[in-house]
């Protein structure tokens, strides 16, 4: 390919992209085509002839964005969802051109170094220790399988055990301990890392959702002894609930279990001087998960872990190789992370983080509160309408006629409508309409055309229109 041509195809790439992103606001929400449609317009089998890439990328744009949810608008609520910030996106498009490899040093030193230098503002940003590892992931999944392999490796090696060189087979079982509303992609971990999904135990939650602090005692003990992680939360997905992680850490280090805390959103509160009091004594556990690309605004895909013992994750990830080009003084990032060969994602985490600084975060983080309390309370304040939980950070919970089946109803004529997107979910035994607030493109200028949408769908619902 010659300049030109390179210079035209992604010249054509920008536009496609720019003119997407400027449609976000007025776009409708919902995807425009359903899976069958969208198969029709691809070709069933591989073409034998090469193709114009310009043709392959307006194809491409076309298809995709009849196909998208478009979950960065500002008006989509149904899951904890960012849209990617500008500067963002702008670092990502520079980082397919470079195509840096960051699994070490030696195959990009701008990664090494510019994970070190994030890494230590992400801990500052976060409550984290300073003397915490780190580890750049696609997500708050391999966050989680990460922490929870040096939690498996420090608490079988306390009982002289070397799971890496071993294996689990003849190494005693390790409890799971987690809150009956925990979030799944725990579970996904704990497979992958083989302790089984059996291995996950309940802990009683309080009415609020939140560890149960006077059952804690009694479920530790009942271990005798057994290696136990204890998993709990900074921001529950759907009342944005935060455990009491100082009695929780305290508690649970005294029968010498291991605490990790799932803050796959929550735990940026911490970024906000008026929120950061939620995140109380969560510097006291071993590990913490996050994602960029929830609160944070990054593209997909952005992960954070990041662990109290330094010698744990690395023991748990690191392996020798013959062909290592190492350099003194640097981190190899492939002893710290699932992956080896790896996009150098924190190139754009740099760039949202310098471009936004601390001031920044901490008001995209508070608006995105200030919405949700926003929208809660004038949707509750519709007749028909019941708080089923008022947002605690950026989460909330609504219910219609106190019906379960209208309730998702009401849900489904708002997505129809393509003004607002909302999921739904089950609390407590009921069905709810969950308010998710995510996104720096949300404003308080969204709220009365939210409110209108619902009190609509809810008008149509009422005179028997069934979805």
């Amino acid at each position: 390919m010659d300049n030109d041509a390179e210079r035209l195809v992604l010249d054509l790439a920008r536009h496609r992209a720019l003119a997407f992103l400027k449609s976000l606001p007025h776009r409708p929400i919902a995807p425009a085509l359903d899976a069958e449609a969208l198969r029709a317009l691809l070709p069933g089998e591989l073409p034998d002839a090469p193709d114009a890439e310009d043709r392959v990328i307006n194809a491409l744009a076309d298809f995709v964005e009849q196909g998208a949810l478009s979950s960065s608008a500002p008006r989509f609520f149904g899951w904890v969802i960012g849209g990617a910030l500008p500067v963002g996106i702008a670092a990502e498009w520079l980082t397919s051109a470079w195509d840096q490899n960051a699994a070490a040093y030696a195959l990009s030193p701008a990664a090494s170094v510019l994970e070190e230098i994030c890494g230590g503002w992400l801990k500052s940003l976060l409550g984290i220790p300073a003397g915490a590892s780190y580890a750049f992931v696609t997500g708050c999944q391999m966050a989680h399988t990460t922490a929870l392999a040096a939690a498996r490796h420090r608490l079988l090696a306390d009982r002289g055990i070397d799971v890496e060189s071993a294996g689990l087979a003849g190494s005693p079982p390790i409890r799971i301990l987690t809150s009956t509303l925990r979030h799944e992609s725990l579970i996904r971990a704990v497979r992958l890392l083989g302790m089984g999904a059996g291995s996950v135990q309940a802990v009683p939650c309080t009415d609020t959702g939140t560890v149960d602090l006077d059952a804690l005692p009694g479920v530790l003990e009942a271990g005798g002894g057994a290696p136990t992680i204890l998993c709990l939360q900074a921001g529950d997905l759907n009342t944005g609930g935060f455990d009491p992680f100082g009695p929780a850490c305290r508690l649970a280090h005294t029968h010498r279990a291991w605490v990790h805390i799932d803050g796959a959103f929550g735990l940026w509160a911490a970024a906000s001087p008026r929120l950061r009091h939620l995140l109380d004594g969560a510097a006291e556990a071993d590990s913490w998960a996050t994602d960029g690309h929830k609160w944070l605004n990054l593209p997909h895909d952005s992960g954070f872990v990041f662990v109290a013992d330094p010698r744990a994750h690395q023991a748990a990830f690191g392996q020798a190789t013959s062909f290592a080009l190492l350099a003194e003084g640097t981190r190899r990032q492939l002893d710290w992370n699932p992956e080896w060969s790896r996009r150098a994602r924190v190139f754009a985490v740099y760039a949202v983080l310098r471009s936004l600084g601390r001031s920044g975060i901490a008001a995209m983080i508070e608006q995105c509160c200030d919405v949700a309390a926003m929208l809660v309370s004038a949707i509750g304040a519709l007749p028909g309408v019941t708080v089923v939980a008022h947002p605690v950070i950026n989460q909330g919970l609504l219910r219609f006629w106190d019906d379960d089946a209208l309730t998702d109803q009401v849900a489904e004529a708002v997505r129809q409508s393509n003004l607002a997107w909302f999921g739904t979910t089950s609390w407590q035994g009921r069905r709810a309409m969950r308010v998710s607030v995510s996104n720096w493109r949300t404003t308080e200028n969204d709220v009365p055309v939210t409110v209108q949408a619902v009190a609509e769908a809810m008008a149509r619902v009422k005179k028997g229109v069934v979805f």
